[in-house]
């Protein structure tokens, strides 16, 4: 057991290489917990519908307060580390994250599970900050990229995992095991962060927190969110409702700017937008990390489960394909970024995420077998893979004591993002689907189709009557048409995708020639 540093020295220099990978086991563990949440409860959304009394919309709810609650603690993790520390900050949200999933495994109503979920994202959000600026400090500068890669291996493989462990806990037990095997997991971590964590910040500071600017970026953080997810159910902008929170989230926002310019002390460090590789990362990081890669997450479980015809657990065995391959590529991403550059591997895998989500993902549909489909997706897994560990590297490198409140930022971005990026992909799913079923129809040829629905009639006629078989033969060409319009809307929402990966890459070629600039810089003799 490590107890509170005597020394001013970092704590990489104070242990050893086996106690650092197993501290490295107890942050990760934690971290993956909380990250794997965020996927697995998507997959048992319709089982809770009936014994919470509500609808489908209604049970949306239960992802959407989880994002706003996390997204909106993410703003305090900065102060709160400086003020309680970053172990107690981690514990903390591990107590809370493990309490609040006791509670929602218990919950009897929608109201409940929705105040519940608010818990266990201000839990994440603790666990998510915490996690990742202490492995940052744990080692050493030239193995900063390992521990990102490490960290990646969470962040993008969890996610992957997530509808594999949801089918199989719904098919074998029921929905609110989800909730609880976080309990038997989360309460020995908590002992052995309790027992085993260093504290890594012996020089606290009394609480100096702008809590006008904290509930402006607060309300506009909640309309946001609540603007992307339900935008594509009220109708966007023909409803008032969306333009009401539209237009708030705007008014809170430009008051945010108001109070930060206004205030002695900021929410945000100005510092910290100094930092032009850090600034263009956070650019790469919310349209590719966010904005692209979430939306295939999104997805690809619907196109196996609802183009392929996939259970869920199937589903979920499918998306391993590329999961594995993240979590086998993130550590190695983090070694080579350690040894030739974040810039170089960067470059490489965003070669690879550009080629898989312009070529091979959109490639995807009805009669693509499911074991190639699952093929497919495998370079989709390298590149993500191999994206988070050098550009983390690289965005936090240089940040010194700013380095948390960039790792809030960071996470702030995904959940922002990933928003963002399920409304987009929703919203181009239903119109693309409707597009193309009302372009199958006009393009049908007249006498195929009669003969079609003559010989369907003539096979359900012995079955039922004749009203009812010609009602049948055309509900099944409906559902035929409507199979393939949905096909070719999933081919158009991935190559969709490519649009923001192609946005990110030039973020990442201003990194490339601003850190060419730097080295030209501090190569030239000064006279």
């Amino acid at each position: 057991m490590i107890q509170e540093q005597s020394t001013d020295l970092p704590i990489y220099l104070t242990i050893s290489t086996g106690y650092r990978a197993f501290l490295t086991v107890i942050i990760m563990a934690g971290a993956f917990m909380a990250i794997l949440d965020t996927t697995i409860v998507v997959v048992v959304i319709p089982k809770m519908i009936g014994p919470l009394s509500t609808d489908l919309y209604g049970i949306q709810w239960v992802i959407t307060s989880y994002m706003t609650a996390a997204a909106v603690a993410l703003l305090l993790t900065h102060n709160l580390s400086r003020v309680i520390g970053l172990k107690n900050l981690f514990v903390t949200g591990l107590a809370v994250f493990v309490f609040a999933s006791a509670l929602c495994g218990m919950a009897a109503s929608l109201e409940n599970m929705i105040a519940f979920r608010i818990l266990q994202g201000i839990g994440e959000a603790f666990i998510m900050a915490s996690a990742q600026t202490m492995l940052f400090m744990i080692y050493p500068p030239e193995k900063q990229g390992l521990a990102m890669g490490i960290y990646a291996m969470g962040v993008s493989f969890a996610p992957s995992l997530g509808p594999t462990v949801g089918g199989w806990i719904t098919q074998h037990l029921s929905w609110r095991w989800v909730f609880y095997i976080n309990l038997p997991v989360g309460a020995l971590n908590v002992v052995a962060a309790l027992s085993f964590l260093p504290v890594l910040i012996t020089h606290r500071m009394r609480l100096k927190f702008n809590f006008i600017s904290y509930f402006f970026m607060g309300i506009f953080t909640f309309f946001l969110l609540i603007f992307l997810s339900r935008g594509q159910q009220l109708g966007w902008f023909q409803s008032t409702t969306i333009g009401l929170l539209a237009f708030g989230a705007a008014i809170a926002l430009m008051l945010f700017i108001v109070s930060e310019i206004c205030a002695g002390h900021r929410l945000i460090d100005p510092d910290i937008y100094k930092n032009r590789t850090y600034m263009l990362s956070m650019g790469f990081y919310f349209f590719v990390m966010g904005l692209c890669i979430y939306q295939f997450l999104y997805l690809l479980p619907l196109f196996y489960e609802n183009v392929k015809q996939l259970g869920t657990f199937d589903t979920g065995l499918h998306m391993l394909a590329f999961a594995m391959f993240i979590a086998i590529f993130s550590p190695g991403a983090g070694i080579l970024s350690d040894r030739f550059g974040p810039q170089r591997v960067l470059t490489v895998s965003c070669v690879i995420f550009l080629f898989t989500s312009w070529y091979l993902i959109p490639s995807l549909n009805y009669y693509t077998p499911s074991v190639q489909a699952a093929i497919l997706t495998i370079p989709l897994g390298i590149g993500m893979g191999c994206f988070f560990a050098p550009l983390s590297a690289m965005a936090l490198g240089r940040l010194g004591d700013k380095t948390a409140q960039g790792v809030s930022l960071m996470h702030y971005l995904r959940f922002v993002g990933g928003a963002l990026g399920t409304a987009v992909a929703t919203n181009m799913l239903e119109k693309s689907k409707a597009i193309h079923f009302e372009g199958i129809g006009i393009m049908q040829n007249y006498e195929h189709v009669r003969q079609f629905l003559d010989s369907t009639t003539q096979r359900l006629a012995p079955l039922f009557n004749d009203n009812a078989a010609i009602g049948k033969a055309h509900v099944f060409l409906d559902r035929l048409q409507g199979l393939h319009a949905l096909s070719l809307a999933f081919h158009d929402t991935f190559r969709n995708c490519f649009i923001f990966a192609l946005i990110g890459s030039t973020f990442l070629v201003l990194i490339l020639v601003t850190e060419k600039i730097k080295t030209r810089r501090s190569v030239t003799p000064n006279f």
